[in-house]
């Protein structure tokens, strides 16, 4: 697939031929963009890092930064592909001759989805760097945030193997470059990868690791996507393109690789070896905190001859992962139905970063039948990571319409809505008290158990008697005053805990239902980005509270005094200075209503 013309002939591509920083310029170009209404993927021909004067080849960034680009990749329609799925899950009995010959056909026509080993050596393979030659430094990998520990490989497909040889898994983890041969793998503890380590770490043996960077971008996109596990991510490939993923042999381990990839990094991780890794803005918008994490010892670097060096920008929403995840989202709806035959449809808002927020629209057959989906969804595969979900049922407006769906909640809500868990979360949730586990929060929106609304004040009248309590209160706004239950959102100068604060503005409840409490970072005029922070921010356990038909939500920043002691992140803001360099060279345009609305400098 010749990816570049695609997007070129599509209006897909800018290429930026002015030299440009792969510290910072680069990325917050790229993040910027991507932000854009018809944005395009950025091709970079002349990265250099000013620091030392080194130059490196061309650098592509937001190859899925759009669903037009998406689905020029795939060549195929996502929801084309969920429906090939749901046949494959349901399949129903030839009647016919004819039919039997084309079951038949459509068989033998799977056969292309499993990987084929190619004999001799691949395109990533045309340039050799072997043992001391192999230099990670002159690959043009980007730092993206300002507070960053150093540069990142962000779009690497990570190839692994269990011990005995007979999994193989592809994954997607960011890759930290320490030095000219040494790269820090991010493995949660949740991912394949990290369970073949522990085989690797008992058996007292090296675990072999190649990193693929460039090829196909379509094996990007199934380096992330949820499949069972044991699964080779690859496998998928065949079944979208209907034609087998050609991999070639690492030259120095065992790993196979997509013969196509434009870099390929082997070598081994001694799982008796770990190394601070981080601090990194990640695509949940924060930085996740410096953690020990596995080192690979790289042992050879090859590429093509005139390789492209992917990478992808991850901080606040909405980013290339809002179209990824629309296609996760589209094509795994069969599968999930599996576990919820009643499931109709589900939708992940890129500002809920997709694991802290998740919609779905089921045929609710029963009392409670929405809760005993909630558990479900906490127990399957990677939607056991989500945070929050929201259940309505087949009546309710299309998930999409956020407007008209959030009115449809709200009309439904009362404290008998909320079902409050624990589980696990994502590695990378920074809310939770706990690495990897917390709360969790289910809202039943397919039942209505509305009372009656709240007596509704101004925002000024409600904020003046809210200062009579607590003057640290600064700001207040009322969302879906049209509802029921309308949104109370009010920005807290925090000088003690936000429970004493509700407990005593109980004396004020006739004029409200729910209560949302948040930082001053906030803009409360700008609803996005509120929801972006309040998804999160709240660790359900911990920052829910309901008292006397009212419910409060902790949005807030945690601490010490709310037995908080991770160490709450900074979020992922543009450096003012960079971006100020890059409008006056023309690389990025000077939209003060997008850098507003998406907040990129806070």
């Amino acid at each position: 697939m010749d990816y570049i013309k695609l997007l070129k002939d599509n209006g897909l591509l800018r290429v930026i031929d002015e030299p440009a920083d792969i510290d910072l310029e680069i990325a917050h170009a790229s993040y910027i963009e991507v932000k854009r209404e018809n944005s395009q993927a950025l091709l970079f021909t002349n990265p250099v890092c000013k620091k030392t004067g080194r130059k490196f080849a061309p650098v592509l960034t937001n190859i899925y930064g759009s669903k037009r680009a998406l689905e020029l990749i795939f060549g195929r329609d996502p929801d084309e592909i969920a429906d090939e799925i749901e046949r494959l899950l349901k399949p129903k009995k030839p009647k016919s001759f004819g039919e039997k010959l084309n079951f038949a056909a459509y068989l033998f026509e799977m056969r292309k989805i499993f990987t084929k080993r190619l004999k001799g050596e691949g395109e990533c393979q045309q340039v050799k760097f072997m043992g001391e030659q192999a230099d990670l430094l002159s690959l043009p990998a980007l730092k993206t945030w300002p507070h960053d520990g150093g540069a990142f490989i962000t779009m690497g497909q990570v190839y692994t193997q269990s011990l005995d040889g007979a999994l193989q898994n592809l994954g997607m983890y960011r890759l930290q470059i320490y030095d000219k041969n040494r790269l820090g793998m991010h493995w949660q503890i949740h991912k394949d990868g990290a369970n073949f380590f522990h085989e690797y770490k008992r058996a007292g043996r090296k675990m072999p690791v190649s990193v693929a960077i460039g090829g196909d971008p379509l094996y990007i996109w199934c380096a992330q996507a949820p499949l069972p596990k044991g699964v080779f991510e690859l496998l998928l490939y065949g079944f979208i393109r209907k034609e087998p993923a050609k991999l070639v042999k690492s030259l120095t381990n065992e790993i196979y690789v997509p013969h196509d990839a434009d870099y390929v990094i082997e070598g081994f991780v001694d799982t008796d070896k770990f190394e601070l890794e981080g601090p990194f803005g990640d695509h949940t918008g924060f930085y996740t905190p410096v953690e020990p994490f596995p080192v690979m010892e790289v042992t050879a670097i090859t590429s093509k001859r005139e390789p492209l060096f992917h990478a992808t920008v991850v901080g606040k929403p909405p980013l290339e992962d809002k179209y990824m995840g629309w296609a996760t989202e589209r094509i795994f709806l069969p599968l999930l139905r599996t576990t919820v035959p009643e499931l109709l449809d589900y939708n992940m808002p890129e500002n809920g970063v997709f694991h802290n927020l998740i919609l779905a629209k089921i045929n609710a057959l029963y009392p409670a039948h929405a809760k005993q989906a909630m558990h479900a969804f906490w127990g399957v595969g990677q939607m056991s990571f989500v945070k929050h979900a929201v259940f309505v049922g087949e009546d309710a407006p299309n998930l999409s319409d956020y407007d008209a769906l959030a009115e449809h909640i709200l009309n439904r809500f009362d404290e008998k809505s909320l079902l409050i868990s624990e589980g696990v979360c994502d590695q990378l949730d920074h809310a939770s008290p706990n690495s990897c586990f917390g709360g969790k929060l289910g809202i039943e929106a397919t039942q209505d158990f509305s009372a009656s609304a709240p007596v509704l004040l101004g925002d000024a009248a409600l904020l003046a008697k809210f200062k009579e309590i607590e003057p640290n209160l600064t700001q207040l706004v009322q969302f879906k005053t049209n509802t029921k239950t309308p949104i109370c959102v009010v920005k807290f100068d925090k000088n003690r805990l936000v429970k004493e604060v509700f407990e005593e503005l109980l004396k004020f409840k006739e004029h409200f239902k729910l209560l949302v409490f948040v930082g001053c970072e906030n803009r409360l005029e700008n609803p996005y980005m509120l929801l972006w922070r309040v998804t999160n921010n709240i660790d359900a356990l911990r920052d829910i509270y309901v008292r006397e038909g009212a419910v409060c939500i902790d949005a807030t920043a945690k601490g010490e005094a709310e037995s908080y002691t991770r160490g709450w992140p900074l979020q992922t803001d543009c450096d003012r200075d960079v971006v100020a360099d890059l409008v006056r060279r023309g690389i990025v345009k000077e939209e003060p209503e997008l850098f507003s609305k998406f907040e990129i400098f806070g």
